[in-house]
């Protein structure tokens, strides 16, 4: 697969032209931002357990998040995800999201969402919906407490389930992200799936990514997902749907549960066609897609003026070498990751 944008026209350049359109037409209408690397789990699949992050004082302030995100709202941004690490530990985050949530109230942004580990949800749950948030996505593996343990390394399920709890009595909706690991938690997915539609969740599964050196080898841990649709089926009625939330998720309708599943398949269905996202992370760095390096800094001309003229140029630079896709393998043969950033790093 050719990654290499082809060059871009020369109006592409001009940062007064909106919205961001990459060099194949997709319009960039999701962005999802980091607010910080750390987190108080440390998943065997996303990190090592000697993790080292950043000092302090290479994130940007929530002030800059706050004008970053606004920037990319004033270039047509419709959705904008909150992610970390963990970000619900960050300081004083509920700041960002209260100063955020003028773009809903302007009708802006439609959307301002998180993605959270559920450690932190019983403290914020609440806060989170006064924002205007509606929507979150939690990740949780497994219903087991013991493997939930030994997954996150960490965790307690118990505080998850308290934050699904808490997420819930504030008028969340909660769609569930589990990543499917071989000889882990295969054997627990049709009794997640009773257990997430039973209290109204979606569920999204997930093939493991080759982001980042973890301890232990991805090759054990992959497990394709076009197995496990095939396994679910034998099990349940699952029924075609055209629900989208504006990821990558495909998505199924259980007949018998009348919920929905979803897909993510990085590695066996490549969902870069229909791409309408970029990420950015907690240091202002612009990543055009998840799976390759190529990357802009947008802190420095952030920082360089008031004016926001320097960063918009840096932005419609970025998204003009926005490339067709990436380049996931997961193979005994290939022992170094596709990238070598840790998704904590990039964002989820």
């Amino acid at each position: 697969m050719n990654i290499h944008a082809p060059k871009p026209p020369t109006q592409m350049l001009n940062p007064a032209a909106a919205p961001l359109v990459d060099p194949f037409g997709r319009a960039i209408t999701y962005v999802r931002v980091s607010v910080t690397d750390r987190c108080d789990f440390r998943c065997v699949y996303c990190m090592s357990e000697d993790m080292h992050f950043l000092p302090k004082q290479d994130l940007l302030t929530l002030e800059e998040l706050d004008r970053l995100c606004a920037a990319f709202i004033a270039r047509g941004t419709r959705k904008l995800r909150i992610t970390g690490g963990e970000p619900l530990v960050r300081r004083n985050i509920m700041s960002l999201f209260r100063s955020l949530s003028r773009h809903l109230e302007s009708g802006a942004l439609e959307e301002l969402t998180v993605t959270t580990n559920g450690s932190q949800l019983a403290k914020y749950a609440q806060e989170l919906a006064d924002c205007g948030v509606r929507r979150i996505n939690v990740s949780l593996d497994t219903l087991d407490a013991d493997k939930f343990r030994a997954i996150t390394r960490w965790g307690d399920l118990s505080k998850v389930m308290d934050g699904l709890d808490a997420a819930q009595a504030a008028g969340l909706q909660i769609k569930i992200n589990a990543v499917a690991l071989a000889g882990v938690n295969d054997g627990e997915f049709p009794d997640m799936i009773r257990w997430a539609h039973g209290r109204g969740m979606d569920l999204t599964f997930i093939e493991v990514m080759p982001l980042g050196e973890i301890d232990g080898q991805r090759a054990d841990q992959y497990l394709p997902l076009n197995k496990v649709q095939a396994d679910l089926a034998s099990e349940f009625s699952l029924e075609g749907s055209d629900y989208q939330t504006g990821g990558p998720a495909r998505y199924v309708r259980v007949k018998e549960t009348g919920g929905r599943i979803g897909f993510i398949t990085p590695l066996t269905h490549n969902f870069c066609e229909s791409c309408n996202r970029v990420r950015v992370t907690c240091t202002g760095t612009l990543y055009m897609c998840l799976g390759q390096e190529d990357a802009a800094d947008l802190r420095t001309p952030l920082r360089a003026s008031e004016s926001n003229d320097l960063l918009n140029e840096a932005i419609v630079r970025a998204i003009a070498r926005k490339p067709k896709g990436h380049d996931f393998i997961i193979s005994r043969d290939t022992q170094q990751p596709a990238v070598g950033r840790h998704m904590s790093v990039t964002g989820g």
